[in-house]
């Protein structure tokens, strides 16, 4: 009996976590669905775009960075996908622990149960008389008929209860097996996708040969770089706005100052890319092609488009951006007035509101109208500091 109740309160429990699973899980499958179809959305906007420009201009900025905007799409869709792979094979993996423990269930019950039949097939009722009439009291034999009709009622129900579940689950396991076989399909014609964008990769190239061929691109590159620092600024504003606003409405709570982890870096600070060459300082500097002075809000770093771009920090992911002059970036919160961004980004790998830490890859370096270059800044509020004196030292070989 102890045995019976112990295994109905276990399909309760399995039973009453399943569907509070299989209800969140909807919710979250189609939360997932929704952002794919928005980049799917965004994807096809960009392309048509492409398309269109290639019909009336042959090299142009805007051509240019179209096929960076959509590269960055593709890429973020093709790592959704796959993470949605992975959790549909998780499923599977659950799913199939939870009938192989059922099936260890039935197989227990079926056995007693057996045992159950075999003794009323050898002695017929006679067992179960026995047991009645040797019972000291009329109230006791009472007792012993009702769990004699129990057992045998609750062992029938137990085995109907666990059939279900099992049945259930298999069920469950086929639909999973299904998604994840469509899951690799979308993935693989992604892949293609990917494959046709590498195509376009190599005419990405070849426009931006001719663009760097035409000293007026520069000229407008410098323009629009202008106004993206400016861009930049307010959207830095914006966010140290934002913070203050969010502390106000906590003021009753004090939070630990942790932004002098951050101070005490300065120096010995690691540098966001590995190797590289320093190709553009902080404050005015010349430009090579067009020898007008500009003035640069942070460092500029040649390195091999797709080096991966690593947090300086800790800190958290407060904007993930788009600017025609600085590409992808990403904008980190340090604390106590401290950001970094990284600009010139082929790939991005985390998410707004994300936590890092020092060291977290952030996404892989891209290459802009100047080359292959990561562009690297720090703010503490809306001052822009040298980032040079924060980063630790390079050796000579390195600049």
């Amino acid at each position: 009996m102890n045995i019976a109740r112990f295994l109905l309160a276990s399909l309760l429990v399995i039973s009453i976590v399943q569907c509070s699973a299989s209800a969140s899980g909807d919710d979250d499958i189609k939360k997932k669905q929704s952002q794919l179809e928005t980049l799917r959305r965004e994807i096809d906007k960009y392309e048509k775009q492409i398309t269109d420009k290639e019909k009336k201009e042959k090299a142009t900025l805007e051509l240019l960075d179209n096929y960076d905007r959509q590269a960055a799409l593709l890429r973020r869709l093709i790592a959704k996908l796959h993470d949605r792979e992975v959790s549909l094979r998780e499923d599977i993996t659950s799913t199939r622990k939870s009938i192989g423990e059922l099936t260890g269930q039935l197989s227990f019950l079926k056995r007693h149960y057996a045992n159950y039949v075999t003794t009323v097939y050898k002695y017929g009722r006679t067992y179960d008389l026995e047991l009645l009439l040797s019972a000291r009291s009329f109230n006791q034999m009472l007792i012993r008929s009702e769990y004699l009709k129990r057992f045998s009622n609750q062992r029938k129900k137990d085995l109907d209860r666990i059939d279900d579940r099992r049945d259930n689950l298999e069920e469950q396991n086929t639909i999973l097996r299904t998604q994840l076989n469509e899951q690799q399909q979308l993935i693989a014609e992604k892949q293609k996708e990917e494959k046709k964008l590498s195509v376009k990769a190599k005419k990405r190239k070849q426009l931006l040969t001719q663009i760097r061929k035409d000293k007026k691109n520069y000229k407008r590159e410098l323009d629009r770089k202008k106004q993206d620092v400016k861009e930049l600024e307010q959207i830095i504003a914006k966010l140290i706005e934002e913070e203050i606003a969010k502390k106000s409405r906590k003021e009753s709570v004090r939070e630990p100052i942790v932004g002098g982890a951050f101070q005490s870096k300065r120096g010995h600070m690691r540098w966001p890319v590995a190797g590289g060459k320093l190709t553009a300082r902080f404050g005015n500097q010349e430009h090579p092609t067009l020898h007008t002075v500009t003035q640069n809000p942070g460092i500029d770093i040649a390195v091999p488009a797709g080096t991966r771009v690593e947090a300086v920090a800790d800190g958290e992911v407060s904007k993930i951006y788009w600017l025609p002059s600085f590409g992808n970036l990403i904008i980190l919160n340090h604390n106590h007035g401290f950001r970094t961004v990284y600009a010139h980004l082929s790939e991005i790998t985390v998410d707004e509101g994300a936590k890092i830490n020092e060291g977290d890859t952030v996404g892989r370096s891209g290459e802009s109208l100047s080359g292959s270059v990561l562009h690297f800044e720090i703010y503490k509020e809306r001052e822009k500091l040298d980032p040079e004196k924060w980063l630790r030292p390079k050796t000579v070989s390195q600049r």
